[in-house]
């Protein structure tokens, strides 16, 4: 595992960094600069990794476990959730040794139907918030968005953050928005999206993620996956270098999720090899990263299957949703 970026330095206080604006940035754009060609080429490099036939099995398990399967369309019923739902405990009807999912993830108003279809199970309820996808609405009403959310029974709260606000430096109100929502989250946990399509440069991913860490985001998460390109490998490495540096400042684990694009198991694998390589073992838990790519999930039953049986199935082995 690479070390820690020695040249981030933190006050006793995460107030004396955010007492203003410009001392905010300051700090932010104090950050080490990334290396964008050495970002690529590492990433490439770790694509490259392989791991042993014995081993795969434990990463797709691994994997499917840290899977949000996801539902975010203005198309959304209560049928259609209820069938997300049944999936999320039991991917593969035919193998009960197939492992449930992290979370379900579907918007506040179709809450209530997911917590009564997983009632007694161990995965998550999640739900966006504060104006899905765009981030453009007034605090006070993300805040009623995200306050509807929890009370209906959401575990987890993905944001969006302000992205015309990041990038135009007003890097205060994106923080107060987050520990504004982080408190309406009450015990729920809060992942905060920086939709990196729309950062432009490795320089701001790295900003955007310290600032949400900053903030009290549990989880920084690249997209919504509304926007391409979405999560890509030198994003995934500068947002895991970003909490394997403020845990290694603060002593506190935080997580990165990764949404948008990722479709097959080669590609889930790729991003586990990445996570134990850059943060290390203590990562490689639903509780520390995960995926928000329904559609991966298939791929990696089948292939689960496969190992299993020897064969390819069909594309109809797996249901769509």
């Amino acid at each position: 595992m690479t070390p820690p970026d020695t040249a981030v330095q933190l006050p006793v206080q995460t107030s004396d960094l955010t007492r203003d604006n410009a001392t905010l940035r300051r700090f932010l754009h104090g950050l080490p600069g990334v290396d964008q060609v050495g970002a690529e080429g590492r990433a490439a490099a770790l694509a490259t990794r392989s791991i042993k036939t014995t081993a795969k099995a434990w990463a797709i398990d691994t994997a499917i476990r840290m899977v949000d399967l996801t539902t975010l369309e203005g198309s959304d019923t209560a049928g259609k959730v209820r069938s997300l739902c049944a999936k999320a405990v039991r991917p593969d009807p035919s193998d009960p040794t197939a492992p449930p999912v992290a979370a379900v993830c579907v918007y506040p108003d179709m809450v209530p139907f997911a917590v009564e279809a997983l009632e007694g199970s161990p995965v998550q309820i999640a739900s966006v918030a504060t104006a899905f996808p765009s981030g453009r609405a007034a605090l006070k009403t993300k805040l009623v968005d995200v306050a509807e959310a929890v009370s209906y029974g959401a575990t987890e709260i993905d944001m969006v953050i302000d992205r015309g606000a990041f990038l135009s430096g007003n890097y205060l109100r994106v923080f107060d928005e987050i520990t504004a929502v982080k408190r309406a989250c009450g015990t729920a946990h809060l992942k905060v999206i920086l939709e990196t399509g729309e950062l432009a440069t490795l320089d701001s991913v790295r900003r955007a993620s310290w600032l949400a860490l900053l903030a009290g985001g549990d989880f920084i998460k690249t997209s919504t996956g509304k926007i391409s390109p979405a999560a890509t490998p030198p994003v995934a490495l500068v947002m895991l270098q970003a909490v394997r540096d403020f845990a290694a400042r603060t002593g506190d684990v935080r997580g990165v999720k990764l949404a948008g694009g990722i479709r097959t198991t080669k590609e889930a694998i790729r991003y586990l090899v990445m996570v134990n390589e850059v943060t290390g073992e203590r990562w490689l838990t639903p509780d520390k990263f995960r995926f928000g790519a329904s559609s991966l999930l298939n791929d990696l039953l089948q292939q689960r299957h496969k190992l299993s049986t020897g064969a390819y199935d069909g594309g109809d082995y797996i249901s769509i949703d």
